[in-house]
């Protein structure tokens, strides 16, 4: 299976084409999950981007998908109702039972989460399901239509209704469908892990929902306050904080991420998300996490750079050297820390350096400070600095290195850039 992201279309409920991304983890896939997206929205809303970034760096492969008549996907969405959006994502479940592994993990945003709680009946692979900002009731949508165009859709049939800044054509059926939806039922028979999220000042849907859902659900079941957040998570912070709380809480309930057979700890994967200029997920064994740059640079800022990971692995092997050297010589060396920082420096200003190097020219420098919770003398202190000095990225950093490059393709079309 490659671990590029892909961009896939699969036969909605009527058959209609639906438009759907899948982000694959850097490495070894713990769990696919499913996303619905909230009422009107898409897969594409930035929040839902950021989450399923967060939740394939932690090895969970999300699928998201428009519902049928929104976004890129194919159909009319007057002719769809909260019943055809369950069965879209029952549509969405087969899909990836049939070309990849059925999914175990369930997550809805808004009226997404109300139909991820009626779909689970009908996808029994389901381990565990997650709502965010979800209504306890699917006619809760129904606030987003005033009175006015209320009274429209029962002597017309149908209207268009402004929501948000677009125009959607909403009919009788639709009204009728989301008031005979119950999902006290749903939810009360769910008996899986369930995590509920809200936003206490939510204002599209209020925090009261929460409450109802985390009432009529069977333990286990946790709550987690989105604290200052809005509905559709517009700061990007939120959403980082959501895809990470919901990894963390899923690794109670997913199978244990372990290195495939012919990992070879020394290799180490790095690959982009198509998040953002230069987010990248990075897996070294089992290992995983984000390498990118700063925003004032065009970035995400939601890791380290690549100079950054230079810089801790000096760091990492200095103290790590230093442990070593000091449980074989009995020196109670106490916690030992190393800070390091990185320049580019003329290469005549930097005395130290013995390189040959024509005077315009930059070098790397990297500046280390160790610290040790321990009374120093200046022997002990030389000594450190000349443990220090062994360290063997210390010694790759010092040393002219040789960098071989080969270039490989895979048949997969590339993510689409933010």
């Amino acid at each position: 299976m490659t671990s590029q992201p892909q961009r896939l279309n699969f036969a909605g409920h009527s058959g209609a084409s639906l438009s759907a991304r899948l982000d694959l983890p850097n490495g070894p896939i713990r769990a696919f999950a499913l996303f619905a997206h909230c009422f009107t929205c898409s897969k594409d809303l930035v929040a839902i981007r950021r989450i399923g970034a967060e939740l394939a760096r932690m090895g969970v492969a999300v699928l998201r998908f428009d519902f049928t008549g929104l976004g890129s996907s194919e159909g009319e969405f007057s002719s769809t109702n909260f019943s055809s959006n369950v069965a879209d994502i029952v549509s969405a479940a087969d899909y990836l039972r049939q070309h990849f592994e059925a999914p175990s993990v369930l997550i809805g945003h808004s009226l997404g989460g109300a139909a991820v709680l009626s779909a689970s009946k009908r996808i029994p692979e389901t381990r565990a399901v997650v709502t965010i900002g979800a209504p306890s009731d699917a006619s809760h949508v129904l606030k987003l239509v005033s009175g006015s165009d209320r009274s429209k859709i029962d002597g017309d049939g149908s209207t268009d209704v402004r929501i948000g800044e677009r125009t959607f054509k909403i009919s009788r059926q639709f009204v009728e469908d989301v008031c005979r939806e119950p999902l006290e039922e749903d939810i009360a028979s769910l008996r899986k892990p369930i995590l509920i999220m809200h936003a206490p000042r939510d204002e599209i849907v209020g925090i009261d929902n929460a409450t109802e859902i985390f009432l009529a659900a069977k333990h286990p079941k946790s709550f987690i306050s989105l604290d200052a957040a809005d509905h559709l998570l517009s700061d990007p912070a939120d959403a980082a904080f959501v895809g990470q709380a919901i990894a963390g809480w899923l690794s109670r309930y997913l199978p244990a991420d372990k290195p495939e057979e012919d990992d070879v700890h020394t290799d180490v994967r790095v690959m982009e998300t198509g998040e953002g200029r230069f987010q990248n997920m990075v897996r070294a064994g089992r290992h995983r996490l984000f390498a990118d740059e700063p925003e004032k640079v065009g970035g995400l800022d939601t890791g380290p750079t690549p100079y950054d990971f230079l810089s801790i692995a000096l760091g990492g092997c200095t103290s790590m050297t230093l442990r070593l050297y000091a449980e074989r010589r009995n020196i109670p060396l106490g916690l030992i820390s190393v800070d390091v920082t990185h320049e580019k420096v003329h290469a005549v200003d930097c005395i130290e350096c013995a390189t040959g190097e024509t005077p315009d020219a930059k070098i790397d420098r990297f500046t280390r400070t160790i610290t040790v919770a321990a009374a120093l003398t200046d022997e002990l202190g030389a000594k450190i600095v000349e443990i220090a000095n062994k360290c063997p990225v210390h010694r790759t950093l010092e040393t002219s290195s040789v960098v071989t490059t080969s270039v490989a393709t895979t048949l997969v079309s590339a993510p689409p850039r933010s």
